[in-house]
């Protein structure tokens, strides 16, 4: 029905779930309990661990819709992509680079998404 009763009581953004509503408000906590067992990165949502493992695994299960390739590879890990601008994000994963930074607070990120969220902080 669309309904969302779920509110955050820290930035009112409304979700249809109880258990949606816990991972948002780990946007505000910064809690990440879901820890890598392997090289102990941290994570705040069990899926982004599990994409994660990945990295270690060599497992790739994403492939272009249209013909299945995968013509891009991470000269890292060896991580394949369908687009080359998928590679040059994942590689921050090993770079460390963060191009992306919050004109308020100085933080910086890898990725715009995550820059855009983060000044939801702010607000």
């Amino acid at each position: 029905t669309g309904e969302k009763p779920y509110a955050c009581d820290i930035c009112g953004e409304s979700f249809s779930g109880s258990g949606q509503l816990t991972a948002h408000k780990r946007i505000h906590t910064g809690e990440k309990p879901y820890d890598c067992d392997i090289c102990g990165k941290s994570f705040s949502q069990n899926v982004n661990l599990i994409k994660h493992k990945r990295i270690h695994t060599g497992e790739k299960p994403y492939c272009c819709e249209i013909c299945g390739e995968k013509p891009y590879h991470c000269d890292v890990c060896g991580k394949s992509f369908s687009r080359s601008d998928l590679v040059t994000v994942h590689k921050r994963i090993h770079t460390g680079e963060k191009p992306y930074t919050c004109d308020i607070c100085g933080k910086s990120f890898s990725q715009n998404g995550s820059l855009i969220k983060h000044k939801r902080l702010h607000t």
